[in-house]
C-alpha cells in the first residue's frame, strides 16, 4: 500500500521552499532575531515533537529555545528509547506524534524515513538533519552570509573537502535557490549528488544561480565571496578516518587559502571543527570566520521556518511579518 500524502507543509529538504519562500522565511528570522520575545506564534503552548537519533548539541540546543522563544513547548523524544523503525514502524510512530504535537522534528539518518514520517503524520515535519540533507543548517548559512554581506544574489560561495555529504547536497539547492554561485572544491568521486545537482540546474535557471565543480582547490576559491568546509569524518564514517584524511587533506581551509579568496571573504562551518584537520585554528578563529554568528542563527532560521509552516498549515496563534519579503 502507497503511502498517504499529507495535506500539511513540511520541509524535508531544501527546495521545498521555492525561491520566494526561502527569501521570506530568510525575512522572518531577520524579523525574530531583532525582536526574540515579541512573536509568539505557537503560544497556546503548543508542543513541538524534537526526536535525535544523532549525536547532538547545536541542533537541540537552538530548537529547544528557539521552539521556547515562539510560545511553545519543546517535547525531547529520545530516538534511542522510541526505537522509531525498530520498536514501532514509523507510520505509527506518526500517527502516534501527530496526535500530541503541532510540529515534528526528526533530526535521523535516512532521509527517506524522514519523508514516511512526514506521509503519515497529521501535522508539519521539519528535517533537523538526515544523511542526505541538512536544510536547517543551510537557512542558519543563508541568513549570516546575508547579514555579512547585504545580500545573497550573485555572490561565489565556495565549498572545500567532502561535497558528497548532506551539506554538500543542500548548499547545492540552498545556494542556487538564492541567487548565489556555488562552487564545490572536492576530489572525484566526493561531489553531490547527481539528481541533486541535476535539480539545482533546474533551479539556477530560474533564479540565476549556478553550481561548478573543481577539483582544484586553489582554482575554486579565486574571488570567491564566501568560504565554506566541513568535518571530513562524518557521523557514521568513523571506521574510514584515516582514509578520508588522506583523501581530502590538500582540501584544507588553510590561510593561504583563504589569501586567495576575495580580501573581505567570509569564512564559515557548521560545528564541530577538528582544527588542523578540515580547517586551520587561524582561520576559524581569524578575524574573517563568522562561524560563532552562524551557530546562534539556528535558532533565529529554526524559528523561521517553524513560524513559515504553522503560518501555512493554519496553527499559527499569531501572524508575523516578514519586511522586505515577498512570496
Amino acid at each position: 500500500m502507497s503511502a498517504p500524502t499529507s495535506p500539511v507543509r513540511s520541509f524535508l529538504r531544501d527546495d521545498d521552499l521555492s525561491p520566494a519562500e526561502q527569501a521570506h522565511v530568510l525575512g522572518l528570522a531577520a524579523t525574530l532575531k531583532a525582536a526574540p520575545y515579541d512573536h509568539r506564534p505557537l503560544a497556546g503552548p503548543r508542543t513541538v515533537a524534537t526526536i535525535y537519533d544523532k549525536p547532538t548539541l547545536r541542533t537541540q540546543s537552538s530548537f529547544s529555545a528557539g521552539i521556547a522563544e515562539l510560545g511553545g513547548h519543546p517535547m525531547l523524544v529520545d530516538g534511542g528509547l522510541a526505537g522509531i523503525g525498530v520498536r514501532e514502524s514509523v507510520a505509527d510512530v506518526a500517527r502516534v506524534l501527530g496526535r500530541q504535537a503541532s510540529v515534528i522534528v526528526w533530526r535521523t539518518f535516512a532521509q527517506a524515513k524522514l519523508e514516511e514520517m512526514a506521509a503519515y503524520a497529521a501535522v508539519p515535519v521539519v528535517n533537523a538533519l538526515t544523511d542526505e540533507f541538512h536544510p536547517c543548517q543551510l537557512l542558519a548559512d543563508l541568513l549570516t552570509i546575508r547579514e555579512h554581506k547585504g545580500t545573497l544574489a550573485g555572490l561565489t560561495v565556495v565549498f572545500l573537502g567532502d561535497a558528497a555529504c548532506n551539506m554538500g547536497n543542500s548548499w547545492a539547492l540552498a545556494g542556487v535557490t538564492a541567487g548565489m554561485h556555488v562552487r564545490f572544491g572536492a576530489p572525484e568521486g566526493y561531489t553531490p549528488d547527481a539528481e541533486v545537482l541535476a535539480t539545482a540546474a533546474t533551479i539556477g535557471a530560474q533564479t540565476g544561480g549556478s553550481v561548478e565543480l573543481h577539483a582544484d582547490p586553489a582554482r575554486a576559491v579565486a574571488e570567491a565571496d564566501v568560504l565554506v568546509t566541513d568535518t571530513w569524518v562524518s557521523m557514521g564514517k568513523e571506521d574510514e578516518a584515516a582514509q578520508r584524511v588522506a583523501v581530502f587533506s590538500a582540501y584544507a581551509l588553510t590561510a593561504d587559502l583563504v589569501a586567495q579568496a576575495k580580501d573581505d571573504a567570509i569564512v564559515m562551518h557548521c560545528l564541530p571543527a577538528y582544527r588542523g584537520k578540515e580547517i586551520d585554528a587561524e582561520v576559524i578563529d581569524g578575524p574573517q570566520s563568522v562561524v560563532w554568528d552562524e551557530a546562534e542563527n539556528r535558532r533565529h532560521a529554526q524559528k523561521a521556518i517553524l513560524t513559515f509552516l504553522a503560518e501555512e498549515s493554519g496553527l499559527s496563534a499569531q501572524r508575523v511579518e516578514a519586511p522586505g519579503s515577498s512570496r
